[in-house]
C-alpha cells in the first residue's frame, strides 16, 4: 500500500487554505512544570466546528468529480468527523447524510444539522456501518470515511505541518487515536520533516482497535467499546490508518477514562481550555507518564477537538 507523504499533505492544505482556521500551537507552562516537560498544545479546539475534522472532509470532497458530487455524500460518525463533512459540504452545495449513533452527543447532533446535513440516528457504534451501507445503495451515495482514505489522511496531516512550523524539531508529539486519521496524517508530516521527533499514539482503554490490530497485524473490531471519549470509540480501523500507525507511530499507549477526566479538568482549570474528553487525551498520556521522555523534554499534545455539551461536561468534572 502506497503511503502519503509530505507532498500529499502540503497539496492538502493548499486545497483547505482559507476554509479552515491555522489554529495556534500555544505554551503551557503551569502544566508543563507539573509534567516537567516543556509543553506546548496544538489547539484543534479553535478549529471551524470545535475539531480537527474539517481539514480531511476538505481535501476529500475536492477530489470528487461533479458528477459524484451532485449524487451527495454519506459518512458515519459520533460527532466530530459529521460535523466537519456538514460544514465541508456545505462549502461547496453538497447534500450530506451523515449516521450516528442514538446516543450521540445532543451538541454533537445539532451543530451537524445546523450545518445543513441530514442526520439518521441508529444504534450504536458498531451497527453505524450496515445502516450506512444500506442508505448509501438506496440512495446512490458517495460514502466519504471518516478516517480510511488518503485524503483524509492528507488533511488531517496539515496538522503536522503546523506544528513542525511552530515549534521546529519537537522531542515528542502526543496524538489521540480514533480510527486513526489524524495520527496518520500527523505522523506521516512528522517523521517525513523531524525523523529524530517520537510520535505517541494514545488510545481510550475501553476503544482499543488500533492496538489490537497492532499486536495481531490485521484489522480487527473490539468486541466491546466503552469510555467517555466518544471521539476515540472508533468500532475499526482501517488499512490505511494502520499502514500509517506501523511505520510511523513510534509507541501506542492507553488512558483510562478517569485519567482522561482528570487531564480535561487541568487542562480547563489551568489553561482555560475546553475540552472534550477524546481532545484531553493526548495530555493524559502525558501527565500519567504512559510514555518516556527526558526531562526539559519539548513536548506537544494536540487537542484534538472541544465538542463537549454541558450536561456530560458536569457529569465528567
Amino acid at each position: 500500500m502506497e503511503l502519503i507523504g509530505l507532498n500529499d499533505i502540503r497539496r492538502a492544505r493548499e486545497v483547505i487554505a482559507g476554509k479552515v482556521h491555522r489554529t495556534p500551537t500555544m505554551t503551557a507552562a503551569s502544566l508543563g512544570k507539573l509534567t516537567g516537560m516543556q509543553l506546548h498544545f496544538k489547539a484543534e479546539v479553535f478549529q471551524k466546528t470545535g475539531s480537527f475534522k474539517p481539514r480531511g472532509a476538505i481535501n476529500k470532497l475536492n477530489s470528487l468529480s461533479d458528477a459524484e458530487k451532485a449524487r451527495g455524500v454519506i459518512t458515519i460518525s459520533a460527532g466530530n468527523h459529521a460535523a466537519g463533512l456538514a460544514y465541508a459540504a456545505s462549502l461547496s452545495g453538497v447534500k450530506a447524510t451523515v449516521v450516528m449513533p442514538a446516543n450521540a452527543v445532543k451538541s454533537k447532533v445539532e451543530a451537524t444539522q445546523g450545518y445543513g446535513a441530514t442526520v439518521v440516528l441508529h444504534g450504536d457504534m458498531k451497527g453505524l456501518l450496515p445502516k450506512m451501507q444500506e442508505i448509501q445503495q438506496e440512495r446512490g451515495l458517495v460514502y466519504i470515511p471518516p478516517f480510511d482514505d488518503p485524503y483524509v489522511i492528507a488533511g488531517q496531516g496539515t496538522v503536522g505541518l503546523e506544528i513542525i512550523e511552530d515549534v521546529p524539531a519537537p522531542d515528542v508529539v502526543v496524538v489521540g487515536v480514533g480510527g486513526g486519521g489524524l495520527i496518520s496524517g500527523v505522523a506521516a508530516a512528522i517523521k517525513e520533516s523531524s525523523p529524530e521527533t517520537k510520535v505517541i499514539g494514545v488510545e481510550a482503554e475501553g476503544a482499543t482497535a488500533m492496538l489490537q490490530s497492532l499486536q495481531k497485524n490485521t484489522l480487527v473490531r473490539p468486541e466491546t467499546i466503552n469510555t467517555i471519549a466518544d471521539g476515540l470509540a472508533a468500532p475499526f480501523v482501517g488499512e490505511h490508518t494502520l499502514a500509517h500507525v506501523q511505520r510511523y507511530v513510534d509507541d501506542l499507549v492507553l488512558v483510562s477514562d478517569d485519567e482522561i477526566a482528570t487531564a480535561l479538568g487541568l487542562i480547563l482549570e489551568r489553561s482555560k481550555i475546553l475540552t472534550e474528553p477524546a481532545g484531553a487525551a493526548a495530555f493524559a498520556a502525558l501527565l500519567h507518564h504512559r510514555f518516556e521522555a527526558a526531562p526539559g523534554a519539548r513536548v506537544v499534545c494536540i487537542l484534538s477537538g472541544g465538542n463537549v455539551d454541558r450536561s456530560r461536561l458536569k457529569a465528567i468534572l
